[in-house]
């Protein structure tokens, strides 16, 4: 008898390890809420697709809608090696890539065959504005300074951006350039892959402005390393001492914008899991938290809504370069 007992508690504890074992242990796993899931940012550390993408995954865990997020960077061509191997996955069913402006830009600019409108749209996440930054000892005081300064030589002021031709720190200073009647063509535009690098060389000042979302420059900002001297968007950001463009007297109002892809070929069902899992997202405390801290503006959208939103995006972009003369 005592022996049959202990054989059926034994029995009910492997029972119960095994129902534990299986559960946000392996990727596929029957329970959706504990799934784990892979997601790739297409540039380095500190950039604008890893904040966005760790801020989404962290929301997700915390609020155990999945398991946990597998998060890789993957560098290289401003985003256009992540999207082909993206496209190298076709049918994955367990893989998201963070993606925005930035790449739409990089793809054309780059003649990838890799382009959003292969992989699988999952949902539009932030827009975000621009800004103008400058190290804490730089000449330039207001907007009127840089513009000064750059209208008189174009070729002295260095202006940096995380993205390459295309990329919307690119487009940016080009728009800009060109609004306050500077040829595209004389801009001193250096390329960095992301926030990350970016930052490094404005607080090295290797250049002069930078020109960046500026939730990447939360810190550096707060500690007065780095200075705004305004942001890009139609109303002055709440945690930025800043006046847009507009009231700088520049008639130029410019977003980015960030969203979510998952590879070509994956089932509908997989792709109404993803959707419904970020629609979730967006509900949660801790996304709204990280859209406040960081400055970004909801946009949420999702379906066909996005869909659309991809082609308009690869058309303004082909439409801003060619111009701005630059295409």
């Amino acid at each position: 008898m005592q022996q049959s007992r202990l054989l059926a508690v034994l029995t009910a504890f492997v029972a119960l390890a095994l129902v534990a074992s299986g559960c946000g242990v392996t990727r596929g796993s029957d329970d959706p809420n504990n799934r784990r899931l892979r997601m790739m940012i297409p540039n380095s550390p500190g950039g604008g697709y890893d904040l966005t993408g760790r801020a989404a995954a962290t929301a997700l865990e915390d609020n155990e809608l999945t398991g946990r997020f597998e998060i890789t960077n993957v560098l290289g061509a401003s985003g256009t090696v992540a999207m082909q191997r993206l496209v190298n996955e076709e049918g994955a069913d367990d893989l998201v890539m963070v993606m925005g402006l930035g790449v739409v830009g990089a793809v054309y600019t780059n003649g990838s065959e890799a382009t959003p409108r292969e992989m699988t749209p999952i949902a539009r996440l932030v827009e975000e504005q621009e800004g103008i930054l400058v190290p804490a000892d730089s000449p330039f005081r207001t907007v009127d300074d840089l513009v000064a300064a750059w209208k008189e030589d174009p070729g002295s002021v260095t202006v940096g951006g995380g993205s390459s031709n295309g990329g919307p720190d690119h487009l940016f200073p080009m728009q800009l350039a060109a609004e306050v009647g500077i040829e595209p063509g004389e801009v001193n535009y250096i390329s960095y892959d992301g926030g990350g690098p970016l930052t490094t060389a404005l607080l090295g000042e290797k250049i002069d402005v930078g020109m960046s979302g500026l939730g990447e420059f939360e810190g550096q900002i707060a500690d007065g390393t780095l200075r705004v001297l305004a942001v890009s968007g139609e109303e002055r950001l709440d945690d930025v001492d800043a006046p847009t463009l507009t009231e700088a007297g520049v008639d130029l109002v410019f977003t980015n914008w960030r969203g979510v892809l998952a590879p070509p070929g994956i089932s509908e069902e997989q792709r109404d899991y993803l959707v419904d899992l970020f629609t979730e997202l967006h509900e949660t405390d801790e996304w709204q938290a990280a859209l406040e801290s960081n400055g970004w503006t909801d946009n949420f959208a999702t379906g066909e809504e996005f869909e659309d939103f991809l082609v308009e995006q690869d058309a303004r972009v082909a439409e801003t370069l060619e111009e701005l003369g630059l295409a």
